[in-house]
């Protein structure tokens, strides 16, 4: 029996003088229900597609009408050759794999460095006494008032890079890792004691488990953030290659085509990304009902 099971068990209602086995509540699935939610949802994606090709739109006709300067504006057709060019001759999978690399780093170190400060501020009253203080005037501080120290501690290769971007994924994650643990109702902890659960037990069966969802919000920033710090990383320690690189060589050459596509594949990078946590976060949260049952 499961501790969900348990817990229905012990602070569920008493039962009822009906006699018999319990009435099933399986309702019998509804096509039509099902139908209009995949129509719905199809409709909702169309919707988020309509406002990014309004504005392509309106880029494309202010292009055409000369409505501003050649110079500061290009049509979306040379951007899309820009782009073209950039892929065919491989300078795009340099950067992008270049930033991304990084990304991976700093993220998966910052945010197993946030999981274990996070459950050590969780679980202990006395790490949260003496480091808890200091924590909370460590996430004060801006992440890009960083850079200065650890450019002259690390350089500005990519080892100062990853680090930047480890602290852009510790925060979060150790932020809503203690919290979610904080924030487990004390009448589980009281039902999993009442069943003589070890503290091993308590916290693998109970406390995790439901501060997961915290814990995996805290991932998701944890992701995002170290995606906008390594494009910030990139600009402010300019050595190496990536696409905050690229931006900055088609600003300096006044290569308007090469900048707005840099900016479309940061976004598009960006979206893929999100989209990526959000899938994971579907799946492992789609199989929680069935182990608890």
């Amino acid at each position: 029996m499961s501790f969900l099971s348990k817990l229905r068990t012990r602070t569920g209602p008493g039962r009822s003088g009906r006699k018999g086995p319990p009435p099933c509540d399986c309702a019998l699935p509804e096509p039509r229900k099902k139908i209009r939610t995949v129509v719905t949802r199809r409709g909702a994606a169309w919707r988020g597609v309509l406002l990014p090709l309004v504005a392509i739109a309106l880029w494309s006709a202010v292009s055409a009408l000369h409505l501003v300067k050649s110079g500061l504006l290009v049509s979306p057709l040379a951007v899309l050759q820009t782009g073209w060019q950039q892929t065919v001759s491989g300078a795009l999978l340099r950067a992008l794999s270049a930033s991304l690399a990084r990304e991976a780093s700093g993220f998966v170190i910052g945010t197993v460095g946030g999981l274990l400060l996070g459950s050590l501020l969780g679980f202990s009253r006395l790490a949260r006494r003496m480091v808890g203080p200091s924590f909370d005037t460590f996430k004060q501080i801006s992440l890009f008032a960083w850079i200065p120290l650890i450019s002259v501690w690390f350089g500005l290769g990519d080892a100062a890079k990853v680090v930047f971007l480890s602290l852009a994924a510790l925060l979060p994650v150790t932020a809503h890792t203690c919290d979610g643990i904080h924030a487990v109702p004390r009448s589980y902890v009281e039902v999993a004691r009442a069943f003589r659960y070890s503290r091993l037990q308590l916290i693998a069966h109970v406390i995790l488990p439901a501060a997961l969802p915290s814990i995996f919000t805290g991932i998701y920033l944890a992701l995002i953030y170290s995606w906008l710090a390594t494009l910030g990383a990139e600009y402010l320690l300019v050595s190496g290659s990536g696409i905050g690189n690229l931006l900055i060589d088609g600003s300096e050459q006044f290569r308007m085509d090469l900048v707005l596509f840099g900016i479309i594949v940061v976004g598009l990078t960006g979206w893929a990304l999100n989209a990526l946590a959000r899938a994971i976060e579907r799946a492992i949260f789609a199989r929680r009902p069935l182990r608890a049952s």
